[in-house]
């Protein structure tokens, strides 16, 4: 009965019925997607064409899992099919804005507003998808944004000539928004390994043409660091992180974005010799505080979960 109900109460609901393993997959997720950027500057290719082969070099081995699955491209409906293309669409203008924007500022501005999604996905769920955080989420999300603007806010310069590069990585986090949105509409109905998969391929063509169409030099000298950034971001670092869009609300998905700021200050602090002081690390530890906070809450209002809600 109110069967119209279900998809409405079904985010909000996810985020305290998830499997036990989705939380840890979101971490997980967002350190192997923080050393994104340290690929792509590695690559001899241009930024685009680096998008491209994060994508083609993943393809092979996402088909090889969905087919080995016994998965079959059956029975979807056609809304689910143009989230997927949406989603796909959405990633590689996401891809091409901010690897483009990587070369155009700083590292710390790449990676604020390239993680803007952090605040614009918990508002989807606000408006759009009715996930109200309680009272100790939106204390955990202030904490974490707190957290982030300790650690990346003095770092953070914004002039007129990287005023480009950060309005591309702006944008490119207002395209993951949309590809988290889609992806998640997706996931109602699909397995995450499939739902990549597919989403991946509706990427692939569109990067090709914007690397094409930019004149950019696309066929690599050395590979090392393109497989690198295919099997960090786009396997193991998308992947975990679509299966956790189907388990987790977008609250807690926002939350867990702000842990990338903190793996690539502690990267820029191991690579780049980048210093971290004691205000640095008073950021970190907020933010850890914040998932912390946001993983007990799960834990302690899982009884009141009704049946039925979890995943796929």
């Amino acid at each position: 009965m109110h069967q119209d109900e279900a998809p409405r109460k079904a985010s909000s609901a996810q985020s305290v019925t998830a499997h036990p393993l989705a939380f840890a997959a979101l971490v997980i997720a967002n350190v192997l997607l923080a050393f994104g950027p340290v690929f792509v500057r590695m690559t001899d290719v241009g930024p685009v064409a680096a998008g491209f082969w994060r994508i083609a070099l993943a393809v092979p081995i996402l088909l090889a899992v969905t087919v080995g699955s016994g998965w079959r491209a059956r029975g979807l409906s056609r809304g689910v099919w143009i989230a997927l293309a949406i989603g796909g669409l959405c990633f590689a203008a996401d891809l091409a804005s901010w690897h483009i924007g990587i070369k155009k500022t700083q590292l710390a501005n790449a990676t604020l507003f390239g993680n803007s999604a952090t605040l614009f996905f918990p508002i989807y769920g606000f408006l759009v998808a009715r996930a109200w955080p309680s009272k100790g989420q939106g204390f955990a999300l202030l904490l974490a944004l707190f957290g982030a603007g300790l650690l990346m806010g003095r770092s953070l310069q914004v002039r007129a000539d990287q005023f480009y590069g950060d309005l591309l990585c702006l944008t490119a986090g207002i395209l993951y928004t949309v590809y988290f949105a889609a992806m998640a509409k997706a996931r109602d109905t699909m397995a995450p390994v499939p739902a990549l998969t597919m989403s991946t391929l509706a990427s692939m063509l569109p990067l090709l043409i914007f690397a094409w169409a930019l004149g950019e030099k696309i066929m690599p000298t050395d590979w090392w660091p393109l497989i690198g950034l295919a099997l960090a971001s786009q396997v193991f670092g998308q992947g975990l992180m679509t299966f956790a869009l189907g388990q987790l609300s977008p609250m807690v998905i926002g939350i867990g974005l702000l842990t990338q700021p903190v793996i690539a200050a502690t990267v820029g602090w191991l690579w780049y010799n980048e210093r971290l002081d004691g205000w640095d690390l008073l950021g970190a530890v907020a933010v850890a505080i914040a998932l912390v906070l946001v993983r007990r809450e799960r834990k302690d209002t899982a009884p009141l979960a009704p049946e039925g809600v979890a995943g796929a």
